[in-house]
């Protein structure tokens, strides 16, 4: 069966970092969603995050969802590719970025990610998490990037974000595509403050539009501590 979907994007800085370093893209008409999350902790986190989402706007969808999906992760190597080169120019570590990318099709949707930005679909009064964090040991307030042995030293660092090594992999999950499922795509400033638990009472106790639940969700985040950037993006599919 053919769906429609609306779709309501947000993103805030939180009532601790100086900037924003999340971007959001919001694509109806290419069926296609990302929230990006900077790295923090290191250099430049807001430029990162900007060029992916500006990068993967540019695209154009003429061809399959399979010509779609490639053309993204083209980009988003070539994103990988830039942010390295600008991070050598500028004589730092790295520059670097997390997304988690939702793309649609009339037979299924298609969740991509590279870090602990997360995906999630709820249907049927549960929340599934799509994607699964490239996070080593326990997560900290501060999103970092480590390889190697100081990787398996220490606790709550990345294992990979764009940016961070010359080769990139994006993981993909399949979920389906049916009226009255919904998506939520999120850094992880709104897991800081918000369980998937909670996350899911939002949906059951809220059963409306996605600017509306994106409002009742920025509303709980926002009265938390609000430690870190928080950025969410909510696509619902209905009846054609």
């Amino acid at each position: 069966m053919t769906t429609t979907f609306r779709s309501a994007g947000r993103t805030e800085t939180g009532k601790v970092r100086r900037y924003n370093e999340d971007a959001i893209l919001v694509r109806d008409d290419l069926g296609l969603w990302a929230v990006a999350d900077g790295l923090g902790g290191h250099a430049a986190g807001d430029y990162a995050s900007a060029l992916i989402v500006e990068r993967l706007g540019a695209l154009y969808r003429d061809g399959s969802v399979y010509d779609f999906v490639e053309s993204i992760e083209d980009s988003l190597v070539q994103v990988n590719a830039d942010l390295r080169a600008a991070a050598l120019a500028r004589r730092v570590d790295v520059i670097a970025s997390t997304v988690v990318v939702l793309v649609h099709d009339k037979d299924f949707v298609l969740c991509g990610w590279v870090g602990d930005s997360r995906g999630y679909v709820y249907e049927d009064g549960g929340l599934c998490q799509l994607t699964r964090d490239h996070v080593h040991g326990l997560k900290t307030d501060v999103t970092r990037f480590t390889t190697g042995a100081r990787e398996q030293a220490n606790s709550g660092v990345l294992t990979r974000a764009i940016g961070a090594e010359d080769q990139l992999h994006v993981d993909w999950a399949v979920a389906g595509s049916r009226p009255g499922m919904q998506f939520l795509l999120c850094s992880d400033g709104i897991n800081k403050e918000l369980s998937d638990a909670e996350l899911e009472r939002g949906y059951r106790e809220h059963d409306a539009a996605p600017h509306e639940q994106l409002t009742q969700l920025f509303a709980q985040a926002l009265g938390r501590a609000a430690r870190d950037n928080l950025s969410a993006v909510m696509v619902r599919l209905d009846e054609p």
